[in-house]
């Protein structure tokens, strides 16, 4: 079973969004996290709509979907007609790919763009399916170590991809505008097991912490909160918490080398320090028994 935190308030929204639901049948969890494009500002777009509208979209269509392949034979073994079962298996990707077009059906959406990442965890056989797409991410940390590192996907330097809806009023702009599809995000699966920690986080976090840190909040978290013997639920908490706390800590910090610095210098930008930025982690546990 996972456990699945909140996010750490703040009285300012910004351009970041996450979900977490339960999908049909308690068969798993989705959950998921977008960043709007801020430059959107410049042409009068509110950039946080189009990233709420995607989480909001995803979180809808993971709700009546199945982690997995839902039970599907209608006769039981006395040849007695059983109940029907109703919804069907969604994948990240197609979740994604649903959200993606309910935005661009979306009337309180007139344009933005937004990175994506987007995973469903099967409760029944412990399989994490996921889909990434621009310069957000996920973290899978076992034993104390990093499992896995979702790459990022970008155009060019602090340029990601993005998912974008475009006014009619900008359609002149038609063959210089980003046009990036969910069929372009990176897919990734792979069987969890009980103590797995998956950390999802927007840019805030990956420009500014790097993956080192985050196993060691992570560890530094937990081993604070076993102490106290509480459940896996506020241990998930606590370390989105303290990463998001440690996150913004980074950011401010200049005499500090942070992963957008090191990033920049491969690409021959001059930057000091870290990058300030809206900051987002989601955690989850995996338990079993609960």
């Amino acid at each position: 079973m996972i456990a699945r935190p909140r996010a750490l308030r703040s009285p300012h929204t910004g351009e970041d969004f996450y979900f977490v639901q339960q999908m049909r049948g308690a068969s798993g969890t989705a959950l998921g996290v977008a960043d709007g494009v801020g430059g959107w500002i410049l042409s009068g777009v509110d950039p946080s709509k189009f990233s709420q509208a995607l989480m909001y979209h995803c979180a809808r269509y993971a709700s009546f979907s199945w982690a997995g392949e839902p039970p599907s034979d209608p006769i039981d073994g006395d040849g007695v007609t059983g109940d029907v079962v109703e919804g069907w298996e969604t994948t990240p990707l197609e979740c994604l790919e649903l959200a993606y077009s309910a935005v661009q059906r979306e009337r309180l959406v007139d344009a933005g763009s937004s990175t994506a990442t987007v995973l469903t965890l099967n409760a029944h056989n412990g399989l994490l399916r996921a889909a990434n797409l621009g310069d957000s991410g996920f973290i899978i940390l076992r034993s104390g170590s990093v499992l896995y590192h979702q790459a990022p996907q970008t155009h060019s330097f602090n340029f990601p991809r993005q998912l974008s809806k475009w006014p009619l009023s900008m359609s002149d702009r038609a063959p210089h505008r980003i046009s990036d599809t969910p069929r372009a995000a990176d897919a990734y699966s792979t069987s969890l097991r009980t103590g797995d920690i998956i950390v999802l986080f927007t840019d805030g976090i990956s420009d500014n912490v790097f993956d080192v840190e985050v196993q060691s909040v992570a560890t530094l978290a937990s081993r604070t909160i076993a102490s106290a013997r509480t459940d896996e639920a506020r241990t998930a908490q606590a370390i989105a918490d303290r990463l998001v706390e440690y996150a913004v800590g980074c950011m401010w910090n200049k005499d500090r080398v942070s992963p957008f610095e090191r990033n920049a210098a491969r690409s021959g930008v001059p930057w000091s320090g870290g990058k300030p930025d809206d900051a987002t982690a989601v955690v989850a546990i995996v338990s079993e028994g609960m």
